[in-house]
């Protein structure tokens, strides 16, 4: 161990929570994890115990001081990110109100089609940037209000995943200038609006937003408290942080405008930064890091967690050879895949286990299955499936913004095969850089900034990114998928009415 400052990043997942420690040319030094549980206590809910969550931020920065590499005395500066589109709710005395409502949720589904219906969700795009989706800030809020108008009326601060790590941290309040134009800002001046909150109908809820501190400014420094459980130096400088999508972006070198971010992991993200807002109901448009920076993204939660609920479900005892035999639980997957590449694609996979960009009624499917086929089949559908979701998004933002290459991290970027496939589908070149953690490491070059190590956020990434691998794709593979693509598109639109007509027959809230 040497005594070089280090950076910390604390990336809060939907699934994971990640400390990583960097060094100053962005390197991996440590890192600690812990799986933080959810719970589904009714059709379309997803929470979490906010407590649970605070406590895997503690272990996974435990873990890093835990690994001999690091003190907590070399660490200068910390970086937050964390899933954004959520609900922490706490009361005035900073104590949770109720379980966090998460980004996979979809109960205000009902707020959303009401919406749609008076015309509301039409006047929000040109004013908000967005079409407010079912987990997003203003439809939680709202259902809140409906459904539980108690903890609505305790709640003193509506909260993200990312502001209940650093209130936890440092003891302040407050959020960023990204996770700020989540549904209640005027995207034109990238300010917080009145009138986003009284078109929701959410005017008396407007003082329960906590105020933006800059993404690239020190938000507060590490209390005692704090410093006692994860064993980090009291007074370490803290940022305001930002939403998990940006530092992924930042993580993967992606700060100017034209790059292309993706993200295959639990939400398929897919990114583009721009110098102006461009606003379109397929993407929503935000704030950046910075004021007069903005960027478009297209997502659903329907990515690479699908390949993860096929692996835990269906393949429990190839994960667990694969563990005795220190090999990711996953290579069988590009095994079993990689030996029918080449056959042609009859099978077909809807990666909607938790939501589409086809509307709340969606749901998964596995379509064009025979007798021949295996499970090898079955896995590269899914990987095909996945990536054809992405490239709906992708396809969206390619008809507005000139495009060269695409940045991939999460799980995609670690399969060879599926990197790529990702090629191959959208025709342009997928770059994979060194960003294991993309998310962390944004964070941490976020801090970095906020504490005078590097002049800029460009700086900050032109030193920490380093490019591993650069598939470019294939024309005739291209084609092929084009066609296959096209297929699974078709699919869609006949499944929309027996999807919509399942989904009312359901006794869900």
């Amino acid at each position: 161990m040497t005594n070089a400052p280090l950076l910390l990043g604390i990336d809060t997942g939907l699934t994971l929570t990640k400390a990583v420690a960097f060094d100053l040319s962005g390197r991996e030094i440590a890192r600690g994890e812990a799986r933080v549980p959810q719970s589904t206590p009714q059709p379309r809910w997803v929470e979490r115990d906010m407590e649970d969550a605070w406590q895997g931020v503690v272990d996974s920065v435990r873990q890093v001081l835990d690994s001999g590499d690091v003190s907590a005395d070399q660490i200068v500066g910390i970086g937050l990110s964390a899933h954004g589109d959520s609900l922490f709710p706490i009361d005035a005395n900073g104590r949770p109100i109720r379980p966090a409502i998460l980004s996979l949720d979809s109960r205000a589904h009902t707020v959303i089609e009401r919406w749609r219906t008076e015309g509301t969700l039409e006047q929000a795009l040109p004013l908000t940037g967005q079409v407010p989706f079912a987990s997003a800030l203003p439809a939680l809020l709202a259902w809140l209000v409906e459904n539980d108008p108690d903890s609505a009326a305790h709640m003193r601060w509506a909260l993200g995943c990312k502001d209940w790590t650093r209130f936890k941290l440092t003891g302040t309040i407050g959020t960023d200038f990204i996770e700020s134009s989540g549904g209640f800002c005027d995207i034109q001046s990238q300010t917080v609006s009145a009138e986003a909150f009284d078109l929701f109908g959410l005017g008396d809820l407007s003082s329960r937003i906590p105020e933006a501190t800059p993404c690239l400014e020190i938000a507060g420094t590490l209390t005692d408290e704090a410093a006692r459980l994860t064993g980090l130096r009291a007074g370490t400088p803290v940022t305001a942080g930002l939403h998990d999508v940006a530092a992924s972006a930042i993580g993967a070198g992606c700060v100017h405008p034209g790059q292309l971010a993706m993200v295959a992991g639990t939400w398929s993200i897919n990114l583009v930064v721009a110098d102006q807002p461009a606003t379109d109901p397929r993407w929503v448009c935000r704030n950046f890091v910075e004021p007069g920076q903005w960027f478009s993204a297209a997502w659903s939660p329907a990515s690479a967690t699908n390949l993860e609920w096929f692996v835990t479900e269906f393949c429990a005892e190839e994960v667990k050879a694969a563990i005795s035999a220190g090999i990711s639980p996953y290579q069988f997957v590009n095994d079993e895949a990689g030996a029918i590449w080449d056959q042609p694609s009859d099978l077909f996979f809807h990666p909607f286990l938790y939501g589409s960009p086809h509307g709340d009624h969606a749901s998964a499917g596995l379509f064009g299955m025979r007798g021949w086929h295996n499970r090898g089949h079955v896995l590269r559908a899914i990987l095909e499936g996945i990536t054809f979701n992405h490239k709906t998004h992708v396809d969206a933002l390619k008809s507005k913004f000139p495009i060269s290459e695409a940045r991939l991290t999460g799980g995609g970027a670690q399969s060879v095969l599926w990197s790529q496939l990702f090629a191959d589908a959208l025709g342009i070149p997928v770059v994979i850089t060194d960003a294991r953690e993309a998310g962390a490491r944004g964070a941490a070059l976020c801090a970095g900034v906020a504490v005078g190590i590097y002049p800029t956020l460009p700086a900050a990434t032109d030193q920490a990114t380093r490019i591993l691998r650069r598939h470019e794709p294939d024309a005739k593979r291209h084609e092929q998928l084009q066609s296959s693509y096209a297929t699974y598109l078709r699919l869609v639109e006949a499944l929309g009415p027996v999807w919509m007509s399942m989904d009312l027959s359901a006794a869900a809230p």
